[in-house]
């Protein structure tokens, strides 16, 4: 999840909790994973003898194949793009330093992903960055109303919005409210207070967030995806899973067929809920209805390099783009390059001007607003990574929506002992839209494999 670590955003990094390793293999597995498998137990002396298939190679698909490896298993990972990393990527060659397309903050160190950056000894930062916020057209280090309202005790299941204007906090506040919704990967309009709030309160991971000096992708590409690689096939867009039979039959766009045994679908909740893949038989009313109910906006990165930093480490509250944030933090050499990180409606807006210079256009004069014309004046070169129209993403990250219920441990569960369901929208845990969140029910699922032979 982005985080600028603010002072008027909820934290839930506030529900520290510590979590017990157990060894599986060599590798250390924190208890917080096992806490949401059927049986809690660790695969230590576990064998399984079927084929596993394994759909989407983002960081829940390639975890879970690199547990099945490191158990012996055989496996396969078919992929829909022609990258792996899902929702992770890497950006060389814009700036003199890597930059994360994806994912890139680290949130908290207690998980599985915090167990591999000590491991390999990779360089994170912790991102302290200070914020200016852009508010009644002055740029503040603070505002005047308190805007930490959306935790505690008897929350109402309404959206963001509303009980921003509830609480009196006046239009002005609109797109702060929007940044503290975007955080999460909505617009202030779809975020339920009290599901989100509810969820929250699972988090365990740890309070502070880091980032890399490299890149989240070079981390789980030198420690996950390079032990899998050769079991991953690229461009297969999976159309069909047939499990009427013992044997299970996936079939693709090119109408070539695979079978297995078991399945562990870690595709975006997007693609769930747009019936991309049809099922035989169909998949039980209770579990595509929760799949709905499972929120997954639009959302886009743009970064811009110019010739000079004229501009503060985070900017929030912006018109066009409520949170922006300096790229060089946490990193070892400094180009001068800013992060419009847009969420919702923000997003839906910028994708409807149809072009990369009309989105970079934009956000060049909503920080010319804010700078004085610096934007334009030092502008060298904008890229957009729009995952709203990724036809194998379609959007940014889950969120609790109103009216959600318990549609995520719904949505979790397995169907028929073949088919299981990982990716961060699956996960029961609170870490829903981490990287560590998706790793989690990779883990989970392979554990649900094993148990239910």
């Amino acid at each position: 999840m982005h985080s600028l670590q603010i002072d008027i955003q909820m934290n839930k990094r506030h529900f520290l909790k510590q979590s017990v390793l157990v060894s599986l293999g060599g590798m250390l597995i924190p208890s917080s994973i096992l806490s949401s498998c059927t049986k809690k137990d660790s695969l230590e002396g576990a064998t399984y003898k079927g084929k596993v298939l394994i759909i989407g190679a983002g960081a829940a698909g390639l975890y879970a194949g690199y547990i099945l490896k490191s158990k012996g298993v055989d496996f396969e990972i078919l992929e829909a793009s022609s990258n792996y990393g899902g929702r992770l990527g890497k950006l060389t060659n814009f700036a003199n330093f890597p930059i994360d397309l994806g994912a890139q903050w680290l949130h908290g160190k207690n998980s599985t992903v915090g167990d591999l950056v000590n491991n390999s000894n990779t360089k994170i930062t912790l991102d302290d960055s200070d914020s200016k916020y852009w508010f009644n057209k002055k740029l503040l280090t603070q505002v005047p109303q308190n805007v930490n309202i959306f935790e505690g005790d008897n929350l109402p299941d309404i959206s963001y919005k509303d009980y921003a204007i509830q609480n009196g906090l006046g239009n002005e506040y609109q797109y702060i409210v929007e940044n503290i919704a975007g955080d999460q990967g909505a617009s202030a309009s779809k975020l339920s207070v009290f599901y989100n709030n509810l969820e929250e309160k699972n988090w365990s991971s740890g309070e502070d967030d880091f980032k890399f000096q490299e890149t989240y992708y070079d981390l789980m590409d030198r420690q996950i995806a390079s032990t899998v690689k050769d079991k991953i096939s690229l461009s297969t867009i999976v159309k069909k899973i047939d499990y009427s039979q013992s044997t299970i039959i996936i079939t693709d766009s090119n109408n070539k067929t695979h079978t297995a045994d078991k399945v562990i679908i870690t595709v975006p909740i997007t693609i769930l809920q747009s019936n991309d893949i049809q099922f035989i038989p169909s998949l039980p009313a209770e579990k595509t209805t929760a799949f709905s109910k499972i929120g997954m906006g639009p959302g886009m990165k743009v970064f811009l390099k110019f010739s000079s930093k004229f501009f503060d480490q985070n900017i929030i509250g912006g018109t066009v783009c409520a949170a922006y944030a300096d790229e060089s933090v946490g990193k070892s050499i400094n180009d001068n390059v800013l992060l419009a990180f847009v969420m919702g409606n923000q997003a839906d807006y910028l994708t409807s001007l149809g072009s990369d210079a009309a989105i970079a256009n934009a956000i060049l004069q909503e920080l010319d607003t804010m700078y004085n014309g610096q934007a334009t004046a030092t502008f060298k070169a904008a890229h957009v990574q729009n995952y709203s129209t990724n036809p194998f993403i379609k959007g940014a990250y889950s969120y609790s929506t109103i009216g959600m219920g318990d549609a995520r441990k719904i949505a979790a569960q397995s169907v028929d002992k073949k088919l299981f369901f990982g990716g961060e929208a699956m996960n029961i845990n609170g870490h829903h839209q981490t990287v560590h969140g998706a790793v989690e029910t990779g883990y989970r699922e392979v554990v649900n494999v094993f148990n239910s032979i």
